[in-house]
């Protein structure tokens, strides 16, 4: 297994205004808004040249200027599924709305670590 950063998350209480300024003075592509009606949950995922990507993130309620993730890439269901199991996830494995399967598994310090297929 050869795990990759997939993304970071930042918790805002203005999704579109973050996005704007991102995109205005740091060239990053969004893509689509997803909103989940249930919970008040809505994102955008920003891409910046050289692949990194951010995701935006908003929920009434949360604190806003807040990382709440950082996510890596490994490769394969499978692979999230074993280490999910072997780390003891606090959340997941799962498909979200938006299509991505994950689980949550925190760190030493307690920071959460997203694992995606």
């Amino acid at each position: 297994m050869s795990p990759s950063l997939e993304h970071v998350a930042l918790w805002t209480n203005d999704l579109e205004g973050l996005r704007w300024w991102y995109e205005r003075w740091l060239g990053a592509r969004a893509g689509e808004r997803y909103v989940n009606e249930g919970t008040g949950f809505s994102s955008y995922f920003l891409e910046f040249d050289g692949g990194a990507r951010l995701e935006l993130m908003h929920k009434p309620g949360q604190k806003a200027g807040l990382w709440a993730h950082v996510a890596f890439s490994l490769g394969s269901r499978e692979a999230v599924d074993g280490l999910a199991a072997e780390l003891g996830a606090v959340d997941g494995p799962r498909t979200t709305g938006d299509g991505y399967y994950e689980a949550v598994v925190l760190d030493p310090d307690g920071n959460r670590v997203e694992l995606t297929a």
